[in-house]
């Protein structure tokens, strides 16, 4: 009986941390994926919007029933030794269809504004946007064919600025991200 008590305290030590990991709202990363490296602030990250919360429903003014355009995004408390962030979205439910792509957006910038072009460069800055899964470089929302979908709003802090050029995929983007991750947080939304 001794001997089981050590794997009892450890199973149990497991069950009460294993929800710090999978808080839907902050997220700091914990995978074994090389673009999630180890979080070395000591302050966690959020990620916001202003057009929905998280888990709950994105308005249609931000899917292919509307308008189309990117939300309002806004962030805090990053890590101190941020140069870009990299936003990715994406579809789990979907197998992981990718619906928008931006990097090197520089850390003087704590969010986007709602309606970023749909260009390569949307400014005259670093900033730069890959190709989504529909083969066009910029954000397209939320289109699910049938159901309810998860949209996850990725948003990674990292110690560098990439040498991408505009239009790359998603692929080539974690891969360039992979060992500059200093933090990532997701924002979860809704469609139907």
């Amino acid at each position: 009986m001794s001997r089981w008590i050590p794997l009892l305290v450890g199973l149990l030590v497991a069950l009460a941390l294993g929800p710090l990991s999978t808080n839907p709202i902050l997220r700091v990363s914990q995978s074994l994926n090389p673009a999630d490296a180890p979080f070395q602030s000591q302050s966690l990250m959020t990620l916001t919007s202003s057009a929905f919360n998280n888990g709950e429903r994105i308005p249609s003014k931000y899917t292919c029933d509307g308008a189309d355009v990117s939300p309002p995004l806004n962030w805090t408390r990053i890590p101190t030794q941020t140069k870009t962030f990299t936003l990715i979205l994406d579809d789990p439910n979907a197998n992981g269809f990718t619906h928008w792509i931006i990097f090197n957006i520089p850390a003087t910038l704590m969010g986007l504004q709602e309606n970023v072009a749909k260009i390569g460069k949307p400014s005259n800055g670093p900033i730069a946007q890959g190709m989504n899964g529909f083969g066009i470089v910029g954000y397209n929302g939320p289109c699910p064919p049938s159901g309810t979908h998860h949209y996850v709003f990725r948003l990674y802090a990292l110690d560098a600025t990439l040498t991408l050029s505009a239009g790359v995929t998603k692929q080539s983007v974690l891969a360039a991200i992979s060992g500059h991750v200093l933090g990532q947080v997701d924002l979860m939304g809704l469609y139907r």
